[in-house]
């Protein structure tokens, strides 16, 4: 019998969570492709070693832009792929797949993503939205009768949500995240210390110096690139606190964001937001002081889940079962959107 499975198909990375297993696979979302033949020569961690190290006729892609699909046949190949890898599917039966999306995605898109995970060897196929998943995979109970609010920081997108009786009240989404930051971060080596880095340095500097706040004794690391006006190889050094400046343009537009969403809350939950302050999920959410800054700015307590990077898989894999657990019950009430075969 096929086994079912929660996908996060995220910008960054693609993490499954399977039935009675949970989370089997975490990998980069990149596709390396020969141009020349069309043929998909690695996918997952292997393609990713290959950004920006390829020769002009391979080509390491990112199928998915800002949390949504901007590559349909690479995202089907990447999914057809990674499903492929897990052994999932039964003698006679395909797997149902829950599959997670940002809020503020048009039909399209919705259409496009169910349509890729149909194609790559899903069965039923139901589509959520992110912040909600990623709530329960996080463990707030969303079906009680109060409000909970969470902040799910990705790669591509951060979405913004109050969540009460199992469905979203308010939200917001918008696109920039882990991403933008380190472009940020490229950017703001680039202008101050004439430097040309890439992807896979910019993200490494972020992991190891990012922070949403200033510091007293900044850690620091050396950079290497491509001097702007020589065009030689030079190294500079870099801290925290420089890292805080590139970071604190897109960091702010994302407290607004979180802010706009508060002030749309009815005043019951707003209450209830107070005594249970507002989870931070996502990669993004393990950025040094995020959690302070949310909280220095939206006068509740904030906290980083637990597991933050796994929550929007485990949460899918979670509904999935819920669902089962229901589908008995004739009566119950589903948000769930499903497109069948």
């Amino acid at each position: 019998m096929a086994k079912d499975i929660g996908i996060d198909l995220g910008t960054a990375n693609v993490l499954i969570y399977v039935q009675g297993k949970g989370i089997v696979l975490n990998e980069p979302s990149v596709v390396a492709i020969d141009t020349n033949t069309n043929k998909v020569l690695a996918v997952g961690s292997e393609a990713y070693r290959m950004v920006g190290r390829t020769p002009s006729n391979i080509r390491a892609i990112r199928p998915l832009k800002s949390g949504v699909i901007s590559d349909f046949d690479v995202t089907q190949e990447m999914l057809s792929y990674f499903i492929g890898k897990l052994s999932v599917k039964g003698v006679m039966s395909k797997p149902n797949i829950m599959i997670c999306a940002p809020t503020n995605i048009t039909e399209i898109e919705r259409k496009a993503i169910i349509q890729a995970a149909e194609q790559s060897g899903g069965g039923k196929v139901y589509l959520e939205y992110e912040p909600k998943v990623a709530a329960i995979g996080a463990g707030l109970d969303i079906f009680k009768p109060s409000g909970n609010m969470v902040i799910d920081m990705g790669g591509g997108t951060c979405d913004i949500a109050v969540l009460s009786l199992g469905d979203i009240v308010t939200s917001r989404s918008i696109r920039m995240a882990g991403d933008k930051l380190n472009a940020d971060i490229a950017n703001y080596i680039k202008d101050h210390h004439g430097l040309v880095i890439g992807e896979h340095t910019a993200e490494q500097i972020k992991i190891k110096l990012g922070t949403a706040l200033k510091v007293d004794e900044p850690k620091k690391m050396d950079v290497r690139g491509r001097d702007v006006t020589s065009g030689m190889p030079r190294q500079i050094e870099t801290d925290e606190n420089e890292i805080e400046e590139a970071l604190h343009d897109t960091l702010q537009q994302i407290v607004k964001a979180a802010i706009s969403v508060l002030e749309t809350v009815p005043p019951e939950l707003a209450s209830d937001i107070i005594d249970r302050g507002i989870m931070l999920t996502g990669g993004t959410s393990l950025l040094n002081g995020v959690d302070q800054l949310f909280s220095d700015n939206l006068k509740v307590p904030v906290v980083v889940s637990q597991d933050p990077l796994d929550n929007v898989a485990k949460g899918a894999g979670e509904m999935l079962e819920r669902m089962q657990k229901n589908a008995s019950d004739s009566g119950a009430k589903s948000s769930w959107f499903s497109r069948k075969k």
